[in-house]
């Protein structure tokens, strides 16, 4: 996350030109991004935890934005990574966020593997039904 934010000498050449309204798209794409992931997390619920595990009590959530994305929370944190990037348009921040979006997708595929295992039937169906981070991407 600091090479996403703090220049690092000889990566700091930009990949995109600079543009107000680049800035202006990258601010927005935080925003969203965050409000999406708290809007995520309040559907959660008591599921909601940064570990990879299965509470008790625990059930697949299918409302709000677990209607249409498995990981919604993911994809807001994602999204707010990328608009930093948008805003730096440095190399150390796309750098940065490659290195984030590979972790956040290594955390995923541990997470469907754990509720494959625990829901069975129920998680294939939704699965399914739903995409795994931002449709159409993933």
């Amino acid at each position: 996350m600091l090479l996403l934010i703090f220049p690092v000498p000889g990566l700091t050449r930009r990949f995109l030109p600079p543009s107000r309204m680049l800035t202006v798209a990258g601010l927005a794409v935080e925003i969203a991004g965050i409000l999406f992931a708290f809007w995520a997390r309040d559907h959660l619920g008591r599921n909601w935890s940064g570990a990879v595990r299965i509470a008790a009590g625990h059930q697949l959530v299918r409302s709000g934005p677990y209607k249409t994305i498995r990981h919604p929370i993911y994809t807001g944190v994602l999204a707010m990574y990328g608009g930093v990037m948008l805003v730096s348009s440095q190399i150390h921040a796309l750098l940065a966020f490659l290195i984030i979006a590979v972790a956040y997708w290594r955390k995923l595929r541990l997470e469907e593997k754990v509720l494959s295992a625990n829901f069975g039937p129920d998680w294939d169906s939704w699965r399914r039904e739903t995409w795994a981070l931002v449709p159409p991407l993933f």
